[in-house]
């Protein structure tokens, strides 16, 4: 499954910048996957921890992101480029910004140290 699906699934996945939602859906797809090599459908209501007995395996693809992430950002960092300098904050845009209405955007680093406790639980162990 690493070798096939996960090569696909997660196609540039150090670069993204994950929202709750995306978690969740990362994870209900993990399950969908095990889920159909087990040949176990829907309808059978088969509990998620059920599968991951059957397939002797754990949730670990939100693990694999953060593992992703963590050494892209260590090898751009390591090098004195361009992208550095705009994720440091060096470089400044042309134009001034005052206050944008509603939430913060998330940024890249961001994304970086606030992992879900179940995530940091993984990479703990």
């Amino acid at each position: 499954m690493k070798c096939y699906v996960w090569s696909i699934a997660l196609y540039d996945a150090e670069t993204w910048t994950l929202r709750a939602v995306d978690q969740k859906h990362l994870e209900t797809f993990e399950m969908w996957c095990w889920g159909r090599m087990e040949k176990i459908i829907w309808t059978d209501h088969v509990r998620n921890e059920d599968i991951l007995l059957g397939v002797k395996g754990q949730r670990n693809i939100l693990h694999e992101i953060c593992k992703r992430k963590a050494n892209w950002i260590g090898h751009i960092l390591g090098r004195n480029c361009l992208l550095q300098r705009v994720t440091e904050g060096k470089i400044q845009g042309g134009i001034e910004v005052t206050r944008r209405q509603g939430r913060r955007r998330r940024k890249l680093l961001d994304d970086l140290n606030p992992y879900p406790a179940n995530v940091e639980k993984m990479v703990s162990s």
